[in-house]
């Protein structure tokens, strides 16, 4: 497997974790390149749930070295925590399986009581943040005033930056309804994670070149998704690092020219969490077998999520400001037992017929979606193995999507597991492919 990127081609959710850790067999290091612990992966390994935050998916893989990059926000009790419940399971026992950069910045307590206060006195434009201080971390880093995890394990540095840091903090705290911080607490809480992290910080950018320059094979892992991304996403709903591709370079601190391929997981429908234009929502029936068939439920929030049907509109967005060289369908098991399939294939605004996704701010929420109708199936595939054993109207499904986004379906996923996953074709082949159409009759 050459060097791939692995991103979410809709709103986050997409199953990216299991991808990851499917395709870890073949790679020899993993790295997390942009977001926070508002992100949540799922894995289930025979039978065994396991739900990441910031580590990467390959953990649960023995001999692979995980890397925490640049471009990832850390709140280090949530690290810590997530760090000791898997060494409780016999992971990441190993030494050098996991390395943090010295670059990625920390969230720090006023952070986390900002993200909170904001959303509680929004008005109108509520952005459905999952309240862990990611947003204004990313904010700190902007401004230049940020504190790195380099800083975190120097405790003179830190002393002095929270020093610097914390009457401002505390100010706008106040001015928002809260209480202000105490710097003893802060000192004393994050001196002793400082202690327990020192170990696996270092400059992973260094890592992860010399591993390059040891043609080692490199997964970069990405996490929300797409239409989530601060640039290419439905602004203001979105993040507040960059979830397409190319955060893989700036959040990893690696060149274009080290990637091969980009992998982008989208759902055999499309979901969304939190605030914002969704336009092929389904609030009836469908939209609520969906939610239930499929466990639709947030990994890190467990907020329940917004469910509809496929829009092509949104992933040949995802195709395109990606790169992506082909795509994993997943939760195709999901759409078992309906009688057609719905699929949207452009919008209509006003008198104007669409097939991109409009910046405009308000024009996605005034969208009615075009929609093609295709013939469902019955059979449960939760079993299938591969591509003859799905149903001839789930691999119709599967080639019309193929068809219309424009790039190969390389992967499709019928179950939660690890081994519920049928390859197509090889989805990091070392350069960009077109759609070849697979030559079979469907009956």
């Amino acid at each position: 497997m050459a060097n791939i990127v692995v991103v979410g081609a809709q709103w986050g959710d997409e199953g990216k974790g299991k991808l990851v850790d499917l395709l870890t067999e073949r790679a020899d290091v993993v790295v997390r390149f942009q977001g926070g612990n508002n992100a949540g992966h799922t894995l289930v390994v025979d039978g065994d749930k396991t739900v990441l935050h910031l580590i990467p998916s390959g953990v649960l893989h023995a001999g692979k070295t995980c890397v925490i990059g640049n471009g990832v926000v850390i709140d280090p009790e949530i690290l810590l925590g997530e760090i000791d419940k898997l060494r409780v399971r016999g992971f990441l026992n190993q030494p050098d399986q996991l390395r943090i950069s010295d670059r990625a910045h920390v969230i720090m307590p006023w952070n986390k009581a900002v993200d909170g206060l904001r959303e509680d006195r929004a008005t109108g434009t509520k952005i459905g943040t999952t309240r862990r201080g990611i947003g204004p971390t990313y904010e700190h880093k902007v401004r230049r005033n940020g504190i790195r995890m380099a800083d975190l394990v120097d405790p003179t540095t830190f002393a002095e930056l929270v020093d610097l840091e914390l009457p401002d903090a505390n100010a706008h705290i106040e001015a928002l309804g809260g209480k202000k911080l105490k710097k003893a607490d802060i000192l004393k809480t994050y001196g002793a994670c400082a202690k327990r992290l020192a170990s696996f910080v270092i400059d992973t950018t260094r890592l992860l070149h010399d591993a390059a320059a040891r043609r080692e094979r490199i997964l970069f892992e990405g996490a929300q998704g797409t239409l989530l991304d601060v640039d290419h996403g439905t602004y203001p709903y979105v993040t507040s690092s960059n979830a397409v591709a190319g955060g893989a370079c700036t959040g990893a601190g690696m060149g274009p020219t080290f990637i091969d391929a980009v992998l982008g997981i989208s759902k055999a429908y499309t979901t969304r969490v939190g605030e914002g234009p969704f336009p092929t929502e389904l609030n009836d029936a469908f939209g609520e077998q969906l939610r239930k068939a499929g466990g639709e439920f947030g990994a890190t929030t467990g907020r329940p999520r917004r469910c509809g049907w496929l829009d092509m509109v949104v992933l040949r967005h995802a195709v395109r400001v990606n790169g992506l060289t082909s795509i994993a369908l997943t939760k195709l098991d999901v759409l078992s037992g309906l009688g057609s399939i719905k699929v949207c294939t452009a919008y209509r605004l006003d008198d104007q017929i669409l097939d991109t996704v409009p910046a405009a701010r308000g024009a996605l929420n005034r969208v009615d979606p075009l929609y093609e109708e295709l013939p469902g199936w019955s059979e449960d595939i939760t079993k299938a193995k591969k591509w003859l054993d799905l149903p001839v109207a789930a691999r119709a499904y599967v080639n019309r999507v193929e068809q219309l986004a424009g790039v190969p379906v390389s992967l499709v996923s019928v179950g939660p597991g690890r081994s519920q996953t049928i390859q197509l074709k090889d989805p990091a082949p070392g350069k960009r492919v077109h759609v070849e159409p697979r030559h079979e009759v469907l009956h």
